[in-house]
């Protein structure tokens, strides 16, 4: 009797590793168009068939992978950062693409908040989304890396682990906004948000930004850096302090479009207008950023390829598969809408 085919075998007449065979066939975006239909084509050709219940069986896995949201603070009761919600359907969508279920949960402040994850194999790996304050966060960095747990997050860095992470471009992405506010021939600029190491996302957009000035000839006052979270309430009220400084400015960097729209209402509230007095700059590009008055200019964040990376990453973890960190880094994408003035188009 003829004996099933095996990954081995289809990696053997493909031409390619048997890693690579377990990411084409679960089409991560690791893997090349062409390669993935070769892949897959000779699998079709073998009668490869994945024995998911034998395969779950042997490893004890629940075919279950679980994303845990960090509880921010928000306008409404939810405590989800909106930012994730786009990124939380294209993570549903990868993980229904491989056969795999989806729970959601928050993380908790209790010190074995992944127990029932992990150890009870109640979920085969853990999404993180959302961190708070950074450095707090290292010690359940820590104890994931301790006891083994197989998990991804957005953004967040882990120290010596950079392939645990998914994470836009912020830097690059920070240079953008300088660039582009420097072609509208803006000269005194601003910055919004937190630009410390305390939220390394912000900052790193921070450093892109100000570098990129500085680079230029131009250089970001002290004065007109303030510090907010991500929120429209603390961008208006890091907006009221920026105007009680009397320095000046024609162009503001917030560090996401939650604080910009605060920005926004609070310079429109001091008589000023955006874009003719003001030029207005957020990060994310979420829904409600292109309904604003006037519309935000932003750097959209591709949150359908970061939810596909996240899970693509995490199974190959959990298969043991090496992770091209470098793949991870994804590029922004600059959205020049009302907001800075100009014509509104989208530069990758």
């Amino acid at each position: 009797m003829k004996s099933k085919a095996t990954s081995f075998d289809i990696a053997h007449y493909a031409g390619v590793s048997q890693s690579t065979v377990s990411r084409a066939l679960r089409n991560s975006p690791l893997v090349s168009e062409e390669t993935r239909l070769k892949v897959q084509q000779v699998a079709k050709k073998l009668n490869y068939k994945i024995d998911k219940n034998a395969s779950n069986l042997r490893a004890q896995h629940s075919s279950t992978l679980a994303v845990l949201l960090f509880e921010d603070p928000t306008s409404d009761e939810s405590n989800i950062n909106p930012f994730f919600l786009s990124m939380l359907g294209s993570i549903t969508r990868a993980c229904a693409k491989q056969g795999y279920d989806l729970l959601v949960s928050f993380q908790s402040a209790s010190d074995d908040w992944h127990a029932d994850y992990a150890e009870t194999h109640r979920a085969d790996g853990i999404i993180l989304l959302g961190y708070g304050d950074y450095i707090d966060y290292q010690p359940r960095f820590k104890r994931l890396l301790e006891e083994g747990t197989k998990f991804v997050c957005w953004g967040a860095q882990v120290d010596g682990s950079p392939e645990l992470t998914v994470c836009c471009d912020n830097y690059s992405g920070g240079e953008r906004v300088a660039e582009h506010l420097l072609n509208l021939r803006r000269k005194n600029f601003a910055f919004i948000g937190d630009a410390s190491e305390h939220s390394p996302e912000f900052y790193e957009r921070f450093l892109g930004f100000k570098n990129t000035l500085q680079n230029l000839g131009v250089k970001l006052s002290e004065r007109n850096t303030i510090r907010a979270i991500s929120t429209e309430a603390s961008g208006y009220h890091a907006t009221q302090s920026l105007l009680a400084n009397n320095t000046d400015f024609d162009a503001i960097f917030a560090a996401s479009d939650l604080i910009a729209i605060g920005v926004i209402k609070a310079l429109q509230e001091a008589g000023l207008n955006v874009p003719n007095d003001v030029s207005v700059v957020g990060f994310d590009d979420l829904a409600v950023a292109r309904f604003s008055l006037p519309p935000l200019t932003t750097v959209r964040q591709n949150t359908t390829l970061a939810g596909q990376m996240l899970v693509s990453n995490l199974l190959s973890l959990i298969d043991d598969i090496p992770v091209d960190a470098s793949s991870a880094l994804l590029p922004p994408q600059l959205i020049v809408r009302g907001s800075c003035g100009g014509e509104a188009n989208a530069q990758g």
